[in-house]
């Protein structure tokens, strides 16, 4: 009776010693980071490095589970925690051993509480207290949480927790569909996850999971051709790296939501994976300072797809842990698109509307074309397409750069101006602070006929659907497509298929491209982390080529895009209404008015090399800005030319010298220059 008391109190003590009981549903786990159809793209591990990955049974192969039960627990659905037939052989052998423990017993529940409580229980008093906990286990818990524990907690070797992990580990997959010999691995691992590694010992790797095939032969649970056809799989001999796709983006994710056991993000796995490697391997064929940065999302929905941060998230010469989707940058001519649409919503201009190209003055700026030269009148269409600067920078002050920044912001978009500074007529060419993902939000409402598109991903909730003014009316977003699906492709594109522009930002430092069809919007940056220039480095040579790969990954979610709205204009120039078929500034008599002519080739003072020198007789060409139209020409006071309203006059010298150049106006106002001639 002594006995049965002291018992009693020994076990009363124990209970009260024991941890409170875990659920499978809060115990620390690594956050683990989905993509938009529950497919992992990166987990993190716990605060103590382990990968203890979130599972639970629906998401582990049945079969497993039947391998798992029949190896270490027959009775498991039926015991209250001790299988007390197994005790006692047990108990047997540990008296046969002089004391040592052979053989546990151990039930399923009885190892889920020695992984609670981290101890080994390799003598008896330890058993004693393992059968305690496992009895309070089976009072608190279903069976079907005693096995989540179980899938979580298992040891597999090193820091690796949890069947999930494991198969990621091992295999390479996600648990929920495992070969036999998968399988019994597994099942193995946990009893000496040390001694049975298969990265350290494949050969006690095999040997254990063949023990484990053959005992289930044994008890009938298995066909003996099927474990003889699972012995024959060889086993890994090495870890796997754990996914790590959309990187930044998962690391953003776990940083707004710590205590989020899974974060599902709009990632696409399977494209984001695609675009991965597209960066990755373009980035080994540049300079290995540059990295490469791609967005690509839904046009209607505005969901994030795939988000490359960089070319690799451990590139260390090109910062690839610096997310550049996000970094603010000069767009180059990105924002040409919205400018001339801006034009054509107010009705300044239509496609087909011509307007010159030719040097012009804002006062203290002077735009030029990114080759130098001027192509005189073209239409606005060719002006987008050619992506000249003087057009576009003609068209920006009529609309007004505090319009084209509005417009930005409708989109979403957050331009950022210098501090203590209004918008200027540079905010056209690339003066302005911008990302890559506002940039591609412009894109994306340009493509969904002007109405602006929250882009969001998952990290945050997304707002509620609101009413905002469009960024564009929809003739004038479908003139700009129809414009931009005109622009010559690449090498590697073919016309047509997609809408995009290209962006090279002054000295080099910034490439883009971006794009869309009727779905999809997707947009490239390249260039240097650092702001250091490329030299050579231009949107349709660096970042071009990889957009129209990017389109070429997107599979079924290929689109044409969108047909004409009602309202749109099919017409030559000549068939257009007089006022729109040259663009004419809404200022532009005042501006001819009060600009004097100047001479903008050749400069004041310099020398022209024209080959006199050898006996070669090569035309100077003279190029005049502002004033009024027609111009006179003069050579030394001799009239060389009086071209009608042409803004440039050829002249042939007799040989080397000074010579002094000299303009008139039709107003009578004038300018000179004197250079040398070689």
């Amino acid at each position: 009776m002594a006995g049965i008391i002291q018992l009693s109190s020994t076990l009363t003590s124990i209970e009260a010693t024991l941890p409170p009981t875990p659920d499978a549903a809060t115990l620390p786990v690594s956050a683990a980071v989905s993509d938009r159809n529950g497919q992992l793209l990166r987990p993190f591990t716990t605060v103590d490095g382990r990968w203890r990955l979130p599972v639970d049974r629906a998401a582990v192969d049945p079969r497993f589970l039947e391998m798992l039960i029949g190896y270490e627990d027959r009775n498991f659905a039926s015991h209250d925690g001790i299988a007390w037939s197994s005790m006692a052989r047990a108990a047997s052998q540990f008296v046969g051993a002089g004391g040592r423990v052979v053989s546990g017993g151990s039930t399923l529940t009885m190892q889920v509480a020695r992984l609670i409580e981290g101890e080994p229980t390799r003598n008896l008093w330890g058993k004693l207290r393992q059968m305690v906990h496992a009895d309070r286990l089976e009072h608190e818990l279903s069976k079907d949480q005693i096995i989540d524990l179980y899938l979580t907690l298992a040891p597999y070797g090193g820091n690796i927790e949890g069947v999930r992990a494991a198969s990621l580990a091992y295999f390479g997959k996600e648990p929920a569909r495992l070969t036999t010999a998968e399988a019994a691995l597994l099942v193995a691992l946990p009893q000496s996850p040390e001694a049975r590694r298969p990265d350290r010992d494949p050969v006690a790797a095999q040997r254990s999971r063949d023990m484990v095939l053959d005992r289930l032969v044994s008890m009938g649970a298995l066909a003996e051709e099927e474990a003889v056809a699972a012995k024959r799989e060889p086993v890994p001999v090495a870890r796997r790296e754990f996914p790590m796709l959309a990187a930044h983006m998962a690391q953003q994710a776990v940083k707004a939501q710590p205590t989020a056991r899974n974060v599902s993000l709009t990632i696409d796995k399977q494209l984001q994976d695609a675009l991965e490697r597209l960066a990755a391997g373009r980035a080994r064929i540049l300079d290995p300072k540059v990295s490469i940065a791609i967005v690509a999302a839904d046009i209607h929905t505005g969901e994030v797809l795939a988000s490359v941060g960089s070319a690799g998230l451990f590139a260390t010469q090109s910062a690839g842990f610096v997310d550049m989707t996000s970094a603010i940058r000069s767009p180059g001519s990105t924002l040409k698109p919205l400018i001339y649409g801006l034009a054509f919503e107010l009705g300044l201009a239509h496609p087909e509307s011509l307007i010159e190209d030719r040097p012009t003055a804002f006062g203290a700026y002077v735009p030029v074309n990114f080759d130098g030269f001027s192509r005189g009148t073209v239409s606005i269409h060719d002006a987008l397409t050619e992506s000249l600067n003087i057009p576009a920078v003609v068209v920006l002050d009529a609309v007004g750069p505090a319009r084209l920044v509005s417009r930005l912001r409708r989109a979403h978009a957050d331009p950022r101006l210098p501090v203590n500074t209004a918008p200027s007529l540079a905010v056209g060419l690339g003066g302005v602070g911008i990302t890559l993902r506002d940039l591609v939000s412009v894109y994306a409402a340009i493509g969904n006929g002007g109405v602006p598109v929250n882009l969001h991903d998952g990290i945050k909730a997304q707002e509620p659907a609101k009413l905002s003014a469009p960024v564009l009316d929809s003739v004038a977003a479908w003139y700009v497509s129809d414009i931009l699906a005109d622009v010559p492709p690449p090498l590697n594109g073919s016309p047509g298929r997609i809408a995009y522009k290209t962006g090279t930002s002054y000295g080099y430092r910034d490439a883009w491209a971006i794009g869309f069809d009727g779905n999809t919007v997707v947009g490239v940056w390249v260039g240097r982390p650092d702001g250091a220039p490329v030299p050579g480095l231009s949107g349709i040579v660096g970042a071009a080529p990889i957009l129209f790969e990017a389109f070429d990954r997107l599979g079924n979610r290929k689109a044409p895009l969108p047909r004409a709205p009602a309202g749109a204009i099919f017409a030559s120039n000549t068939e257009l209404p007089a006022p729109l078929r040259r663009f004419r500034h809404p200022d532009e008599d005042m501006v001819a008015r009060v600009s004097t002519p100047e001479i903008a080739f050749p400069a004041d003072g310099v020398d022209v090399e024209l080959g006199l020198g050898s006996g070669g007789v090569s035309p100077l060409m003279v190029k005049v800005r502002n004033g009024v139209p027609p111009f006179t020409y003069f050579a030394n006071g001799a009239p060389i030319g009086r071209p009608e309203f042409a803004r440039q006059s050829s002249w042939k010298p007799d040989g080397p010298g000074y010579v002094t150049l000299s303009v008139v106006d039709a107003a009578g106002r004038g300018d000179t220059v004197t250079v040398f001639l070689n």
